[in-house]
């Protein structure tokens, strides 16, 4: 997705939670003002002057303090270090809208013409003022964006005063703001997730910091897998924050801090544009009574589910089954297994071409690659079988010989 630059400075210049918390900071009486500030040992928080009690970690990414979180936005020590944020915390309220978001426009694709729809939205939150190398995300918001591929463009006047007004009105209703988008990547399953950033997502992502970094508003680029996310009943998504034109990565590391020698694992698993991001860690947090709820579901529920769920014979997965197999055959189909796999056999890579042993004129060396990567899709093929068919034996075992 694109945001012309020309449009880029509508959203952060209008009026922003800078300029209220420059007038007036906001701050209910019943918020803890640092989760540094601990009672001291027969201290009574309640006594007039005495430091409010320490928050779990989980609710004082909701009650953070604006004044610290003022004076760390002035000071952007993030201009200093382009890989000055490490991680990322995110409400479960703020993930389960992401997905239930792309897997919407997964389904509408298919509805309409068969190909999944890439979605687009724009997330809630701060830098965390107690460890100012986390970014917290509080909430998402989707956006009337819709495309194939990466060549989808922004540019449409309803989808600006769109954003505009929701900006507007989030400033009257919360404390947080605008820090960073999300998209979708609804890609084939694969070995490999397809949470990247393409060469358009890294000109975006860098328009959104130029915009919000220096202002004290750092943005992060957020990237869901939805079709790896259903295949693996757990959230497949990633964080990334763009290098500056000037920062100069070091040779051959990759978004993930890794540094393989074959170029073609880079570019498949990160994109062209491998060298100009990096990847955040990400948590998840709640507060201690979500987390309770929560844990009283699970305990008392969720086995239910995992007993009676059997994702083999879902209708999506069956669906996409057949077309899995044809694309892992087809990879095979165009390369001559034998001269592929050469002294080394299969699954070797690219350490097996890089030496001296890899061919004079990397032909064989590319055969390799390709026969490694047809490889891996069908490890990935017959793991899933397996684990199905014993998933299925253990059931039948629990239930069936009673």
């Amino acid at each position: 997705f694109f945001f012309p630059p020309s449009r880029l400075p509508l959203l952060p210049r209008t009026r922003t939670a800078r300029d209220i918390f420059a007038s007036k900071p906001l701050r209910p009486a019943s918020m803890s003002r640092s989760a540094e500030n601990p009672s001291a040992p027969g201290e009574n928080p309640s006594a007039p002057g005495a430091a409010p009690p320490a928050l779990p970690a989980g609710s004082r990414y909701f009650n953070f303090d604006p004044v610290k979180l003022e004076k760390l936005r002035k000071e952007v020590p993030w201009m200093k270090d382009p890989k000055y944020f490490k991680k990322v915390a995110v409400s479960p309220s703020a993930v389960m809208k992401m997905m239930m978001h792309c897997q919407r426009g997964v389904e509408k694709g298919i509805a309409k013409g068969g190909n999944p729809i890439e979605v687009m939205g724009l997330m809630v939150g701060s830098v965390d003022p107690d460890s100012p190398r986390t970014l917290v995300v509080t909430d998402a918001f989707a956006l009337p964006i819709e495309g194939f591929e990466t060549n989808v463009v922004a540019d449409d006047d309803e989808v600006i005063k769109y954003m505009i007004d929701l900006s507007e009105s989030l400033e009257q209703t919360r404390r947080e703001k605008f820090m960073g988008w999300y998209h979708s990547h609804p890609f084939d399953v694969g070995p490999q997730s397809h949470c990247y950033l393409s060469s358009t997502d890294v000109t975006t992502q860098l328009h959104w910091q130029r915009g919000g970094d220096p202002h004290g508003d750092p943005f992060l680029a957020i990237v869901v897998d939805p079709l790896r996310s259903l295949a693996r009943n757990a959230p497949e998504l990633k964080a990334f924050r763009v290098y500056p034109p000037e920062y100069a990565a070091p040779p051959g590391e990759c978004p993930d801090g890794t540094a393989p020698s074959d170029t073609s694992q880079r570019l498949e698993r990160w994109g062209s544009c491998w060298n100009r991001y990096y990847t955040l860690e990400i948590e998840y947090f709640m507060s201690p009574s979500a987390a309770a709820v929560l844990g009283t579901l699970t305990q008392n529920h969720r086995w239910m589910g995992t007993l009676g769920r059997t994702p083999g014979l879902e209708e999506d997965y069956r669906k996409r089954w057949p077309e899995r197999v044809r694309g892992a055959a087809h990879a095979f189909g165009g390369l001559d297994a034998a001269a592929a796999a050469g002294p080394t056999g299969p699954g070797t890579g690219a350490k097996g071409t890089e030496g001296k042993g890899g061919g004079d004129d990397g032909k064989d060396g590319k055969k390799v690659d390709e026969f490694d990567k047809a490889f891996r899709a069908v490890q990935v093929l017959a793991s899933e079988k397996i684990e199905g068919s014993i998933v299925q034996m253990a059931k039948s075992g629990l239930f069936n010989d009673v």
